[in-house]
């Protein structure tokens, strides 16, 4: 699926940003971004050890929106090049933010490739969303991409408002289905 700026901020050096997301056994998530883009152009921050970090989505970074059917609360997820990570709970828009208690670290890859950058992030939802592994998820998935200018585009499936907003409630446009409670075998099987 193809993110797109905002029509308020520029593309800028990116070609593309497309990504896939996929629910895999035992309750988990797989994304993977691919940013097709001259990276001489842009402020890609530089490589840290992984860690839980604030404030990632003011610099490059990739983010996921996850929320269940009727559900009021959902979770943001920032992911930096340089390897840290963030997790957030909300219990409506923008309302009641507190670090999601999550139980075990998403795992994110970066990788540079000859036109951009790629993200495989694989990561559980127990503990994050207080729902079981067969509820249906809404995401919405996106990114923000600073240049070297310092000037920042802000990219997703869609954007409903007149501003940057990833936490609208009509952004949540990918779908994606429950797991089959019967299938046991956890995400290292698949």
């Amino acid at each position: 699926m193809r993110l797109l700026p905002h029509p308020t901020t520029p593309a800028g050096p990116v070609v593309t940003l497309d990504v896939t997301a996929t629910r895999q056994p035992g309750n988990a998530l797989h994304l993977c971004y691919r940013l097709d883009a001259d990276l001489t152009q842009l402020r890609v921050p530089a490589s840290r050890a992984p860690a839980r970090a604030d404030n990632l989505w003011q610099r490059t970074c990739f983010e996921v929106f996850i929320a269940t059917p009727g559900a009021g609360g959902y979770a943001e997820l920032n992911f930096s090049p340089s390897g840290e990570w963030a997790a957030y709970a909300f219990t409506s828009r923008r309302v009641g933010m507190h670090p999601a208690p999550l139980r075990s670290t998403p795992r994110a890859a970066w990788h540079r490739t000859e036109r951009g950058l790629e993200l495989q992030v694989e990561m559980h939802l127990d503990g994050l969303l207080p729902a079981p592994g067969d509820t249906n998820l809404q995401l919405a998935v996106a990114a923000v991409v600073e240049e070297e200018s310092g000037t920042i585009s802000y990219w997703a499936l869609r954007h409903p408002g007149e501003q940057p907003d990833f936490h609208h409630p009509d952004g949540f446009v990918l779908e994606l289905p429950g797991n089959d409670p019967a299938d046991t075998r956890g995400a290292q099987d698949a």
